[in-house]
């Protein structure tokens, strides 16, 4: 690994703290909407995530994820966590550049939709091919609320939480009042 690649994914204090806070709180807002099956402001948070820090989205992602299994323990579940909601983030990541927020509706709606088939390569694995697909199939009505649940959440909150973090990026980035300078990334 390059110098410089090292130092592209070192993580200022600042950064630290803010990721640990914003899986935190990703975490705590899909506990507080468990009750809503399969409606959740987890994917809305991994677009966000994407879209602002780049590959640094793997912090908060992950630190979501580790939040999940400490409460919940492990599962089949688990291995999907490891891999899906990074799907999620590059293609937010690929999309980082458009605006509207039909757009992102639409892409955690489709995404809220396909869960249940990202979720079926692990599913083959343990069961084969029967087990994965029946899985699959069953999952379907989950999938749809999913898909529904996404696509709501992310057309009211996609632009105005991007605006917020974005804002809360350049903030941290500033001076601080005695006017030392900024840390880097």
């Amino acid at each position: 690994m390059h110098n410089y690649q090292k130092r592209k994914l070192r993580l200022a204090l600042s950064e630290v703290a803010l990721f640990g806070i914003l899986g935190g709180m990703t975490f705590a807002a899909q506990v507080a909407m468990a009750g809503f099956a399969n409606i959740e402001p987890v994917s809305l948070m991994v677009m966000l995530f994407a879209v602002t820090f780049g590959k640094k989205a793997v912090f908060p992602i992950y630190v979501y994820v580790l939040l999940e299994y400490v409460l919940f323990g492990f599962g089949l579940w688990s291995v999907n966590y490891l891999y899906i909601w990074l799907v999620l983030a590059l293609a937010a990541w690929l999309l980082r550049g458009m605006t509207h927020p039909l757009g992102w509706a639409v892409l955690s709606g489709l995404f809220g939709l396909s869960f249940g088939a990202l979720c079926a390569p692990v599913d083959l694995l343990v069961g084969g091919w029967s087990y994965a697909a029946a899985k699959w199939v069953s999952g379907i009505p989950f999938d749809m609320a999913h898909c529904v649940g996404n696509f709501v959440i992310a057309l009211l909150l996609f632009v105005p939480l991007r605006r917020a973090l974005e804002r809360l990026c350049r903030r941290m980035r500033r001076p601080g009042p005695a006017g030392a300078p900024p840390e880097k990334d």
